[in-house]
């Protein structure tokens, strides 16, 4: 179960100068301790948030309060690591952008998410920054568990929508099913079935064509990229 805690503020500047590695250190150090606490904390800024989470930090940034997520299962595991491989492949091959997976961040006007995995065109290849996307994503897919199954299909969603993230797919490995939206002319997601071959077009990756069956019984990986004629 995630918890949710607000983090104090940065101390103060002085004008001296410090070494950054060593302040980062001590950051990430309060910070820790303000997570372990009780007590109610004033909210910490984005740029905090970054400063503290290393590469393996489970945890999103909402609204200046810091949501530790839980680890993912293994066939959370196998469903994201095998649209991983489909999607990095599939955009180099046509040139389309780059993909990031989790723990990457995406930014938006008052959060840090972290989807399971985006897709990011050329076009907005100048915004990725080290640790973050400093502009909203093309394609996210979250990967729905008990634990994050409210905020996939609740916040998340009217915040990606509000963004304007053109495609947002949700899939729920227990349920085995997967539902994917894209944002119509007026800027609301519509959720668009697959056809009646059960193949789900996606419009921010012109042409790919997937076989939903593909989440729950994924073919060996070079039967996949064979069938997408990637290879």
């Amino acid at each position: 179960m995630s918890e949710k805690k607000k983090i104090s503020e940065s101390p103060p500047a002085t004008g001296y100068v410090v070494d950054e590695s060593t302040t980062t250190e001590k950051l990430r150090q309060r910070i820790l301790k303000a997570l372990q606490a009780d007590d109610e904390l004033a909210p910490m800024t984005y740029e905090e948030f970054l400063a503290w989470a290393g590469e393996d930090t489970l945890a999103e940034w909402v609204d200046g309060e810091v949501i530790m997520t839980s680890p993912a299962s293994e066939r959370h595991q196998d469903i994201s690591g095998f649209l991983e491989t489909i999607f990095r492949v599939y955009t180099e091959f046509h040139s389309l952008g780059i993909v990031r997976s989790a723990p990457f961040h995406m930014r938006l006007p008052d959060s840090g998410r972290e989807p399971d995995l985006f897709f990011v065109a050329e076009v907005h290849h100048g915004r990725l920054r080290k640790t973050y996307l400093d502009v909203p994503a093309d394609l996210v897919v979250e990967i729905i568990s008990p634990e994050s199954a409210g905020r996939d299909r609740g916040v998340k969603f009217y915040e990606y929508e509000a963004a304007e993230i053109p495609e947002y797919w949700l899939i729920d490995p227990e349920r085995e099913q997967a539902e994917f939206y894209q944002l119509d002319v007026h800027g609301r997601y519509q959720l668009v079935p697959p056809d009646e071959k059960g193949i789900y077009p996606s419009k921010a990756l012109p042409g790919l064509r997937l076989p939903v069956a593909w989440l729950w019984q994924p073919p060996k990986v070079i039967a996949a990229l064979k069938s997408l004629q990637l290879i």
